[in-house]
């Protein structure tokens, strides 16, 4: 058997147990496919684990994003601040207004959102004659934003906060080591979660909106379900009615009882998960910190790390290429890997609807071209990160500068 046979890594793997495959099948036999009684246990589980008064269990961290905005009230022709280094979907739901991204760049530390850029964008903004209505944090690969920060825009500008915590289940966050520690969502308006395959936990597709407010709470679940005014599942019960109102052309956004048959059993892993996750980080900065072409993300005493992803930053000056090849060559290794992300100003579209240009948002244009994100699960061993490592450090050597 050949070294590439032998260690196969993917980037990611859904950790499915037994327990999980039981839920489901215990699932499929109730009857209840659609949104049920384990959809509402879920949903009262989560809010619970995250300290929040409510949880809208919904098909994708996406939908929580849109319907979030829906609810603030989010109108055409206004403004949302969203981190320019961030996946698609957190820009796009303020397209779904006709309502405009005003991206900002990130911080060169944790590559999250910078605060006295999105000041400066904002005040921009505003002497344009603009209306903002909200900021969307992204805490990167599950390390917490400035969430200080954040919320001193917000009182400065009366912006509404939504969190798209997408890599955080959990990540918990505190403004000086003599103060408590928050979860992630517990200051905002209402914080937005991602169950997709390959994140914290895992529902295969879906995703969660936190909120506090009771009003938003209900906007948002009844614009989950086409504006019906009722839970439509009760419809169905024994303490349910067949008559139901239509108060505004909602969506579609439901979460089956069989998805929240496996985000039940993942959530009371979630914990487990995420010291795992550390594990395998430790392992990482262990073998790879002395490495010179290397920049390794610094951990921050106030924030507990959900350790989503693991992102290293190639040393561009030591070496005689950028990502791109290093990244195939861990491909064909067998080693699965990824870039998060490139910059929303740098794709096609925001750059011709919006008129951005790379050096438009420096710091996330100058850090693309150095990201690789390195597989991170919890069921990865010490001789896979062993692998990782090794090959990556002969990489390296073999295209120093």
């Amino acid at each position: 058997m050949s070294v590439l046979a032998k260690y196969n890594v993917p980037f990611h793997r859904a950790e499915i147990g037994e327990e999980e495959v039981n839920e489901v099948v215990s699932t499929l036999r109730s009857g209840w496919l659609t949104t049920g009684p384990r959809t509402k246990q879920f949903e009262n589980e989560f809010a619970a684990y995250v300290g929040a008064k409510h949880a809208v269990a919904l098909n994708s961290a996406t939908a929580a994003l849109h319907l979030a905005l829906e609810a603030i009230g989010l109108r055409a022709g206004e403004c949302v601040l969203v981190p320019t280094m961030t996946f698609a979907a957190t820009a796009e739901v303020v397209r779904y207004f006709d309502a405009t991204p005003l991206l900002v760049d990130c911080n060169e530390e944790d590559l999250n959102l910078d605060c006295h850029h999105a000041e400066k964008v904002a005040d921009q903004a505003v002497a344009r004659g603009e209306k903002l209505r909200a900021i969307i944090p992204v805490h990167y690969g599950g390390k917490v934003a400035d969430m200080a920060g954040v919320l001193s825009l917000a009182r400065q500008f009366n912006l509404a906060v939504v969190e798209d915590a997408a890599h955080c289940c959990p990540a918990f966050y505190r403004d000086a080591a003599n103060q408590p520690w928050r979860p992630v969502g517990a200051e905002s308006t209402i914080s937005c979660y991602s169950f997709y395959a390959n994140k914290c936990i895992t529902t295969g597709e879906g995703g969660m909106a936190c909120t506090n407010d009771d009003k938003l709470a209900d906007r948002m679940r009844i614009m989950s379900l086409h504006g019906i005014s009722k839970d439509a599942w009760k419809r169905f019960t024994s303490e349910g009615s067949w008559y139901y109102e239509i108060v505004a052309p909602g969506y579609k956004y439901n979460l089956t009882d069989i998805a929240s048959a496996l985000g039940l059993c993942q959530l009371r892993k979630a914990d487990v998960f995420r010291q795992q996750r550390e594990r395998v980080a430790s392992l990482y900065s262990d073998q790879l910190s002395a490495v010179p072409e290397l920049q390794l993300q610094t951990l921050d005493p106030n924030r507990i790390h959900s350790h989503h992803l693991f992102v290293i930053r190639l040393r561009l000056e030591a070496l005689r290429v950028n990502h791109g090849p290093i990244l195939e060559e861990l491909k064909q290794a067998g080693i699965g890997c990824s870039v998060h992300w490139m910059p929303l100003h740098m794709h096609p579209y925001y750059a011709a609807t919006y008129g951005y240009k790379p050096n438009d948002l420096p710091a996330a244009a100058r850090l693309f071209p150095r990201l690789i994100s390195l597989p991170i699960y919890p069921s990865m061993t010490e001789d896979m990160v062993g692998y990782v490592c090794s090959t990556l450090r002969g990489l390296l050597a073999k295209h120093r500068a």
